[in-house]
């Protein structure tokens, strides 16, 4: 029995010097508590291990309200978090005291999502206190891990573009950029993910049910945001005619602030998301009316606003709500930053000089026409002096290069929600477009290739042309992409205005995705190179001669085999998964859809499969693998749906295959998220980055896999590219058609079902899937997929089914010899310091942001 347990089981509450002497005890000779723990000030630093336990009981105490004994474990995390925060809120509040004084030129990265995970663990290895919270809690009688895991990640984003700006805020805060985040706090994320006879279903992610210890809201500095109604004219005092706008109605957008915290440099940056409520959040003359409903109502639709993550947007009432997200959050933000970030009597003249807004993709876009509102109608600025100071203060990257995925809003909702902005981007539109009549005279195809505005009977607003046309830097995410971006997707602003175009590939924080995420790694690394390489990625190349080493290699080995057993423990705890230590890790953990190609993966499965069941392929030839999948599909997403359930059917099948001794195995754990990640990519052996080429704007996941030291069969797409450059091409599976070859393809006709009567394999598992054998008497899924692919199959999966099918051969044969694989694993690790978020910081700030670290 622990020193507490005794406490715990007994009905009388134990005293705080009880606790305090109990955990005297633990500690030794050198804790001497003299009072009780929780009502006398916490005196010892929460650096050391007396100051730590302080400090933690304290917070259980006081903040909590419970003892140690009397403790849930989340009342444990509760406290531990709070401790922790507490040691970052000088630091917070003196980096913020400090860029003010400075008035240095802040970076203000404007975003919808923020998949930020875990924040403890984070936090601990930023601050230096990992080993000191360790040791308290086990001082306490309590296990660090288990608290840990308490943690519910908030899901603020969908994917990668939501990591990738948790990864920037992260790399911001470690390089000492004065920089704030700005976002929407959602009260539910992206939904949590369950399979129910093998279909998605979405369940509300409640991440804010046990509480949220890392938010500090501030109801008291809530600002107002206006929507719809109309404008009119009116005579300013100085005789000039103005414009104002008269809102229809109006909600409150409340900040919640995050703590962002630089990598054990003392500073800690800020990230700021908005959540809407009412002006008048009840009415009690309708409640005591009897009329509860609308007594509440006015709350209720305010909060609708920052209620879900990505509304479904399939209908119209979803479409206005996106919208309203959008420009609600962006209004808050340039509010804030004016009013907050400033100093009072700053000369808005002055802002280029004092802000970058980064805008994240187009969901900010809106930011724009709100900043010349800012300043024309309230400022009461001339037009060309707010537009020439406008047009210095946004830069946009772009995410994407499918035509849907930029944002084009329909006139008639921008106006009725906005109608002020509406205006204003009108104008805008019409002085560009002046600008293209000048440049290419009579040429009217141009100007509405161009314009910001479509033509014709359904007009709409063109998101990503306004911040081209606004930002003084329109940027890619990877060197293919940006070079798609300037000759296709923007090929006749790229060539209007060629200095406007350049190129940031991503990069991912190796604090989380190496230190926190594979610990045995990083400390074979530090190991090998000494300290400092977390913050200089690019001393990974050292290692490369430890490539040769026999014994590193097998400690290398060794430290895959172990995050393989730790994935194996997780997944049997999570989802009742047994997962075979032995085989290959086939890994394909991705947003779901069709560019990414989930069912060109599958039908490698299913080919395999059939070619056993066949006799084509003697099973004694077949490598062990477990293939595993990680995807959520938009709820509105048939296909996407439709292809996660064929793929649970098919796993559902071969898993329970005696014929197969094991050899295949085939996982789908629901729920995919950071947490998860931080286990499956450490683990990994293969990386599937399977795109079709030039549809993959760049990725990150490729990265985080290839620093866990996974080899990857890919496609030469988006930062695929780059990741091969740098390995060396031996050192990775190449496959598919380039996208000079996708676009020949495309345009001479591309026939789905050419390839399917060519090819033996691809036929017989098409025609597998296509026979019921995985789905017995729910057909639905396979029909679908066989159809989408033999009548559309718009990201060719087959015609790049018979390269990808050798490559995979290829793969078989360099498994074989395992040492050779880990040298190849270990080249891996060596050569992919290049894809730090810390470098893509770096290039932003050289060829963008011209900001410059605190001093």
């Amino acid at each position: 029995m622990s020193e507490y347990e005794h406490l715990a089981s007994g009905n009388e509450t134990p005293t705080q010097a009880d606790e305090s002497a109990s955990t005297a005890r633990r500690l030794g000779p050198t804790f001497r508590p003299t009072h009780p723990v929780a009502l006398a000030p916490v005196t010892a630093p929460a650096h050391s291990l007396d100051g730590f336990v302080r400090e933690f009981l304290h917070e259980l105490h006081s903040a909590v309200g419970v003892t140690l004994a009397r403790s849930s474990v989340n009342d444990q995390y509760i406290a531990l978090a709070s401790t922790v925060r507490n040691y970052l809120m000088a630091r917070w509040l003196e980096t913020t005291k400090k860029v003010r004084e400075s008035k240095a030129k802040t970076v203000a990265y404007l975003s919808a999502e923020y998949l930020l995970g875990r924040q403890l663990g984070n936090a601990l290895l930023a601050t230096g206190l990992e080993d000191i919270a360790r040791q308290a809690m086990e001082a306490c009688g309590l296990d660090y891990e288990t608290l840990r895991a308490q943690e519910v990640e908030p899901g603020l984003g969908n994917g990668g573009l939501g990591r990738l700006a948790a990864c920037f805020i992260d790399s911001l805060a470690t390089i000492g950029i004065p920089s704030i985040g700005y976002g929407i706090r959602y009260e539910y994320g992206i939904f949590r993910q369950t399979f129910v006879d093998g279909r998605q279903v979405e369940q509300p992610d409640n991440w804010l049910e046990l509480g949220a210890p890392w938010e500090f809201p501030h109801p008291e500095a809530a600002v107002e945001v206006n929507f719809a109604g109309h404008t009119e004219q009116y005579t300013a005092p100085d005789g000039k005619q103005r414009t104002r706008w008269v809102p229809g109605w109006s909600v409150l957008g409340e900040p919640c602030n995050y703590m962002v915290p630089g990598y054990q440099n003392g500073r800690v940056n800020t990230l700021r998301l908005w959540r809407a409520r009412a002006k008048r959040a009840f009415d009690l003359a309708q409640f005591n009316a009897g009329d509860y409903v609308e007594a509440v109502r006015a709350q209720t639709f305010a909060e609708n606003i920052t209620k879900v993550l990505y509304p479904e947007d399939s209908t119209p009432q979803g479409k206005e709500l996106r919208l309203q997200q959008q420009y609600f959050f962006v209004a808050c933000s340039i509010r804030d930053f004016i009013v907050n970030m400033l100093e009072e009597g700053c000369d808005l003249h002055q802002l280029p000089e004092r802000v970058i807004f980064q805008m994240n993709d187009t969901h900010p876009v809106v930011a724009i026409p709100e900043l010349m509102r800012i300043l024309v109608d309230e400022q009461g600025w001339e037009w060309d002096d707010a537009w020439n100071t406008t047009r210095q203060c946004f830069a946009y990257t772009c995410h994407t290069l499918l035509p849907e995925a930029l944002e084009v809003w329909p006139a008639e909702l921008f106006a009725r929600l906005l109608p002020r902005h509406y205006e204003i981007i009108d104008r805008i539109n019409a002085e560009f477009l002046a600008e293209i009549r000048a440049t290419y005279p009579g040429d009217e195809t141009k100007v509405a290739a161009m314009s910001i505005i479509t033509a014709g009977s359904a007009p709409a607003v063109r998101m990503a042309y306004l911040a081209t046309v606004a930002g003084i830097k329109v940027n890619g995410v990877a060197g293919l992409h940006s070079q798609l971006l300037r000759d296709q997707v923007f090929s006749d602003f790229s060539t209007l205005w060629p200095d406007k175009f350049t190129n940031v590939t991503n990069g991912v924080t190796p604090r989380r995705f190496v230190r926190l995420a594979n610990p045995r790694l990083a400390d074979l690394i530090t190991d090998a190179l000494g300290v400092g390489w977390l913050t200089d990625l690019e001393r990974l190349t050292e290692l490369e001669q430890f490539a040769e080493d026999a014994e590193f290699r097998e400690r290398f080995a060794a430290v895959k085999r172990r995050n393989k057993r730790h994935l194996a423990a997780r997944l049997k705890a999570r989802d009742g998964i047994e997962l075979p230590l032995d085989n290959m890790l086939d890994v394909m953990v991705k947003r779901l859809h069709e560019y990414k190609r989930q069912s060109l993966k599958l039908l490698h499965i299913v080919s395999l499969y059939e070619r056993i069941k066949s006799g084509k392929l003697s099973l004694e030839d077949v490598t062990p693998r477990n293939f595993i999948f990680g995807a959520k599909a938009a709820p509105g997403y048939r296909i996407a749906k439709q292809t996660i359930h064929l793929l649970n059917q098919v796993a559902a099948t071969i898993n329970a295959d005696p014929a197969l001794e094991g050899r295949l195995k085939v996982f789908f754990p629901p729920n995919y998220n950071v947490t998860l990640a931080e286990r499956v990519i450490p683990a990994a052996d293969l990386s599937e980055q399977i795109s079709l080429a030039g549809k993959e704007a760049s990725g990150t996941g490729n990265m985080k896999f290839a620093l866990s030291g996974a080899l990857t069969i890919g496609t030469l797409d988006g930062a695929n590219v780059e990741i091969r450059d740098q390995v060396g091409e031996e050192n990775f599976f190449l496959f598919g058609m380039t996208e000079p070859e996708v676009t020949a393809l495309e345009a001479q006709g591309y026939h789905p079902r050419d390839y399917y009567e060519s090819d033996p394999d691809l036929k017989a598992a098409v025609d597998m899937i296509a026979s019921g054998v995985f789905s017995g008497d729910d057909l639905e899924p396979a029909q679908a997929l066989v159809n989408n692919l033999l009548h559309e199959d718009r990201f060719m999966a087959f015609a790049d089914f018979r390269t990808y099918m050798d490559a995979q051969a290829r793969v078989e044969v360099a498994y074989a010899d395992q040492d050779d694989w880990v040298r190849r694993a270990v080249l891996n690790v060596a050569r992919a310091g290049y894809f730090s978020s810390d470098r893509s910081i770096r290039d932003y700030l050289a060829r963008i942001w011209r900001a410059d670290p605190l001093t």
